[in-house]
């Protein structure tokens, strides 16, 4: 009896050693990039026990198993997978998403869009994936996305998620007012309030409270100082319950006094005025983690004047429908709306306007450079799902934003991937690729302290230990294909364009004449289309999707001088590229 115990136990032994073998991953002479020590070290093995980074060491000095996983990094770099450390998932990035900024409710009812936000949620979650970004901080939510996010917690392939509740606020705009538990904003009014409503938060399990300082009003000082006592009750009510507070205050004043009444991370960089080193050294001293932010104003700006220009990259990698439907006001002119969006186009394109945005987006700058210069400890962040800010694909653009400013390529680094990590103490875990923390990393091609650039450049991204090619990471469906290449379209950017499409793609007039075969063929037909026609745009006006196929119902301006073009587009999908298109005018 005793004999099969023994046999038994070696049996479970030997099996629990040969399982912990299997789960070991071993990424062999690849270089490190140690956001740390801000050096990179090449030649390194990295061992990853399940999801743990378990060792490393100069690749000559190890010999991995026969079973183990095998990762050739040679030539390549690993960075720890970064954090976008402002995104509001209750918001899309398109041109619906702000009804207090741009109402649009008539076209499409605000409520219609955050039930399009809310089941889109695990898309935007793997498109951050597929970007290198492993966690993101959404700082400003609602309890049905705090709910919806604790259902994804289980999912180790998603990226990691710290979310707040509504924003409790000083100010709330009255579109989002009587939405039940899709409402994002909480007025408070008094002390009882703000009390309250922390208090409210607490059974949805929010990883931290959110202040919206809103000042309503020219004397900022005074009223910012009246509602001083709800800000501390706020935060002291959040510290009580061991949740940390994050504040969006871009006045000077707002901020200073936060942090004074114990705010952890401010979410915007100052706008009003350049800071003194006084400042500085309250928010050094405090602790203080600051997101400068600085792309999302500017992404309104362009929206409203009509100027968005979406790169190759952004174009691919964003959601389609969010992204695409801000090309929706080039049509939407035709609506009971066409005044309004005259109005900001003409607005938004004087010489005054553009002279005040540059001015702020000065004081940013420079703000953002003091602050990291004198040590506050700087975390990168997109406010993405603001209108024309895209969820993930726009974090590359906020990086060269911050690069502008002055922060070198090993400060940014730093501020994507370390410093996010402190927030919520996180850093002996995460953050960086020491060992004994999460395996949450990024294989990149080429050197990204060398170019920002190379971050785009992804060749495996690894979750909780679990390599992911980034390319098998999205879901890919017809419907996508084909607004991916209408985004492109209506961007005239020929790279995008081509890339849902399969090289063998064939165009026919329907039902069977043969315009054209293979992808160069269509490179060289619509990149002259794009060159000639500056104003081509594509409107569409119903769509119907049956298995493999898309139907769509277009409607072109800017190919005719003296109308729009009617037709009518059949797409054919296959292995997940489009393989015929029939048209049908």
């Amino acid at each position: 009896m005793k004999k099969n115990c023994y046999l038994f136990l070696i049996t479970c032994l030997l099996s629990c050693f040969i399982h912990t073998l299997h789960a070991q991953t071993y990424i062999e002479n690849v270089t490190i990039v140690d956001v740390i020590n801000k050096k990179l070290i090449p030649n390194q093995t990295v061992i990853i026990n399940k999801d743990i980074i378990s060792v490393i060491r100069p690749s000559g000095k190890i010999k991995p198993p026969q079973n183990a996983n095998i990762v050739n990094g040679k030539g390549k770099f690993l960075i720890p997978g970064m954090t976008d450390a402002h995104v509001h998932f209750f918001q899309s990035g398109g041109l619906y998403a702000r009804p207090d900024a741009l109402d649009f409710r008539k076209h499409t009812p605000y409520e219609k869009e955050i039930d399009w936000v809310h089941d889109n949620m695990e898309d935007f979650m793997q498109r951050y994936l597929k970007s290198g970004i492993t966690s993101v901080i959404d700082v400003g939510a609602t309890y049905n996305f705090l709910t919806l996010r604790n259902s994804f917690s289980q999912k180790t392939t998603l990226p990691t998620v710290y979310m707040t509740g509504p924003l409790l606020t000083t100010y709330e705009p009255e579109v989002y007012k009587k939405l039940d538990k899709n409402e994002p904003f909480s007025l408070v009014t008094s002390i009882e309030d703000a009390k309250k409503l922390v208090q409210d938060q607490l059974p949805y399990k929010p990883d931290f409270i959110k202040i919206w300082y809103i000042i309503e009003g020219k004397e900022v000082e005074s009223i910012a100082r009246k509602h001083e006592p709800i800000i501390k009750a706020i935060i002291d009510e959040a510290h009580k319950n061991n949740l940390k507070v994050a504040v969006h205050a871009t006045e000077r004043i707002t901020a200073q006094i936060a942090v004074q009444n114990g705010a952890d991370f401010l979410v915007h960089n100052i706008e009003d005025e350049v800071v003194s080193d006084d400042f500085v050294k309250l928010l050094k001293s405090k602790k203080v983690v600051l997101s400068p932010t600085l792309i999302v104003a500017d992404n309104y700006y362009k929206t409203y004047a009509q100027k968005n220009a979406y790169n190759t990259y952004e174009l691919e990698n964003s959601n389609p429908r969010a992204i695409g439907s801000i090309e929706d006001l080039k049509h939407l002119s035709d609506t009971a709306d066409s005044l309004m969006i005259k109005k900001l186009k003409t607005r938004f394109n004087l010489p005054q306007i553009n002279a005040y945005v540059a001015k702020i987006d000065s004081i940013r700058m420079a703000n953002l450079k003091k602050l990291a210069d004198g040590g506050v400890t700087i975390a990168a962040g997109t406010d993405a799902g603001n209108i024309g800010t895209q969820h993930a694909t726009s974090f590359i653009a906020e990086l060269k934003a911050m690069k502008a400013a002055g922060m070198s390529n090993w400060q940014i680094l730093e501020s994507a991937t370390i410093n996010p990590a402190k927030i919520f103490n996180k850093e002996n875990s995460s953050g960086s690729i020491s060992l004994g923390k999460t395996a949450d990393l990024v294989l990149l091609d080429s050197d990204p302290v060398e170019n920002l650039d190379n971050l785009t450049k992804i060749n495996l991204v690894f979750k909780n230990g679990q390599a992911l090619e980034p390319d098998k990471i999205v879901k890919v469906t017809p419907e996508i294909l084909v607004q991916k290449q209408l985004n492109a379209y209506n961007a005239r950017d020929i790279d995008a364009f081509l890339e849902p499409y399969a090289e063998d793609v064939e165009l026919y007039s329907f039902p069977n004449k043969l315009l054209s075969k293979g992808k160069e063929s269509m490179r060289k037909d619509y990149s002259s289309m794009f060159h000639r026609l500056p104003n081509l745009h594509c409107e569409l006006k119903g769509r119907i999707i049956n298995g493999n196929f898309v139907i769509d119902k277009e409607s072109v301006s800017g190919m005719n001088p003296t109308k729009k073009v009617e037709a009518t587009a059949i797409y054919e999908i296959k292995n997940n590229k489009i393989s015929k298109v029939y048209f049908i005018q």
